[in-house]
């Protein structure tokens, strides 16, 4: 290749790079005006509330769902291994008193390690208890990838979004702060991630045993 090839090839990949990046940039800008900023239906009852874990203010939202009869089964999902319902209330909710239920009503998944796992193990344990609706709890910028996998994970079951907002998500002028514009670009990039998985998956040959 000639060095006049080499630079028309430098500026056709550069060219491409810059439309991929506005590509990206402008998603990123869709995808941060699309986070719910409340929670839209705070009073439907469904037959579980499903919690994932990643904050003190998920459970703590779940809990306060659970006494509040918006369901009689709370499923926390993705706890650690190791870690019972004593320890969880105690590292996230340590000034409440214990639900009312005695935690009868409390179950622990121990088995999810990323998002695409909560809907797994969540898929599985709704079907074991046969329930057909759940609220899920999780972080407002980690709702849109939670349904996306959900709804993949238990087509036809009615879920409803609970998003909580924890202080350390800037989400308003979210621009402003670095720790939230990381957060929100890298939940974004997973987002994308996980709506090609799909068709990436697909074009994937299967092994032949």
């Amino acid at each position: 290749m000639t060095g006049r090839g080499i630079f028309a090839a430098i500026g056709r990949a550069a060219a491409l790079a810059a439309v991929v990046a506005a590509l990206w940039l402008g998603g990123l800008l869709w995808f941060a005006a699309a986070l719910p900023d409340t929670v839209e239906d705070p009073d439907t009852v469904t037959d579980a509330i499903v919690v994932l874990t990643g904050g003190a203010e998920r459970v703590a939202g779940g809990l306060a769902l659970l006494e509040a009869g918006k369901a009689r089964m709370l499923f926390v999902s993705g706890v650690h291994r190791g870690v019972d319902l004593s320890d969880l209330l105690r590292q996230t909710h340590p000034l409440s008193s214990p639900p009312s239920c005695g935690g009868r009503c409390i179950a622990l998944g121990h088995a999810a390690d990323d998002t695409v796992g909560n809907a797994v193990e969540t898929a599985a344990w709704m079907r074991a208890g046969g329930f057909g609706s759940l609220r899920l709890v999780t972080a407002a910028y980690h709702m849109p990838r939670s349904l996306l996998e959900f709804h993949r994970a238990m087509p036809g079951l009615a879920i409803v979004p609970h998003p909580v907002f924890p202080d350390a998500f800037k989400q308003d002028q979210w621009w402003r702060w670095p720790g939230t514009i990381h957060l929100l670009a890298l939940e974004y990039s997973k987002y994308l991630v996980a709506m090609v998985r799909p068709l990436v998956t697909s074009l994937i040959p299967e092994k032949k045993p």
